[in-house]
């Protein structure tokens, strides 16, 4: 495929066609690609990160789970080790709600390094997202149940990233949180 820039921007590319349309929840309906490419960039430039394979599976982290993108197709696109991030950070949406939830709580410290450096940026970004402007509907309780949920996550995630983790607790101090504190998830 070439250089690792490359690669990377083939990573981004693929997730721009597939997320086409696609908008987040927000007041203004952004454009759905800004969140990967917003994870992506965390991962770069406040992790530090230079991991090819970590910065592809950021910018495809929500292609199987949200799009019509397969497993198999990020295999063959992107190779073995991308598709197996991108697999641990992936939800099933077959399960409820709760229950998807519930696992990633339970999953989170067993994930592989690769993964957790994802699903830091992922909650970080999403965060700090939620505390800029709440989806259409959300009450501040809601936000606030995200942010328990998500603290929850996050503890499990410790040992990974100093910088994101700090920039994570941060987020949670403004709340009144500490990750893995009590709370029920939304």
């Amino acid at each position: 495929m070439g250089s690792e820039a490359a690669m990377v921007l083939e990573a981004a590319d693929f997730a721009a066609r597939k997320h086409k349309g696609q908008r987040r929840k927000d007041p203004e309906g952004t454009p759905f690609i800004n969140h990967p490419i917003g994870v992506a960039r965390i991962l770069a430039h406040e992790a530090g990160v230079t991991d090819v394979v970590v910065l592809q599976a950021a910018l495809l982290h929500d292609t199987v789970e949200d799009t019509d993108a397969t497993f198999a197709e990020i295999a063959e696109r992107f190779g073995e080790e991308v598709r197996g991030v991108v697999e641990e950070v992936t939800d099933d949406k077959r399960l409820p709600k709760m229950e998807r939830k519930r696992l990633q709580v339970e999953r989170a410290a067993g994930s592989s390094r690769r993964a957790k450096l994802v699903r830091l940026a992922d909650k970080l970004h999403n965060l700090r997202d939620l505390s800029r402007r709440a989806p259409e509907g959300w009450s501040p309780e809601r936000v606030q149940e995200y942010f328990r949920w998500a603290a929850q996550v996050v503890a499990g995630l410790r040992g990974t990233s100093p910088p994101l983790e700090a920039a994570l607790q941060r987020l949670f101090e403004e709340r009144g949180l500490a990750p893995g504190g009590p709370g029920p998830g939304p």
